[in-house]
């Protein structure tokens, strides 16, 4: 910790892109399913939607998501492809995180910018705005 000219605490300039993207990243619910899955080991595009119950497009972008993140692998077979985790380190992210939910009582989730209440409202806005034809 440094102090400025005015005796203030100087914040080091750190590069925290990186991680602004790794976390957007793992922010939608049905990408974190896919990564806990495909911890468990390799999966295809078909095995996900099995299991997910979501449209083959719908996983197929959220694995394209993970993909162009680096978190998530490709490995063909033939025709298939069987993905995987590119780092194990990535679930002990997850663990961490479900550490800090215990012990915080999951209070985010009240969190009025990102918690359930806010996802939902976001989620009911975006609905209207489409059907309106005013979506962004």
């Amino acid at each position: 910790m440094t102090m400025n000219a005015d005796g203030c605490v100087a914040l080091a300039v750190v590069d925290f892109d990186p991680a602004v993207a790794l976390f957007h990243s793992l922010s939608d619910r049905t990408r974190l399913a896919i990564v806990r899955r495909l911890a468990a080991g390799e999966a295809r595009v078909a095995d996900l939607v099995a299991e997910t119950g979501l449209a083959q497009s719908t996983v197929s972008a959220h694995v394209a998501c993970l993909r162009d993140c680096d978190l998530v692998r490709g490995r063909p077979e033939g025709r298939q492809v069987f993905y995987s985790l590119t780092c194990p380190e990535l679930m002990d992210v997850l663990s961490s995180a479900e550490t800090l939910l215990a012990a915080t009582g999951n209070a985010v989730a009240l969190c009025p910018a990102y918690g359930a209440d806010a996802a939902s409202a976001a989620s009911a806005k975006q609905a209207v705005a489409h059907r309106t034809g005013n979506a962004r």
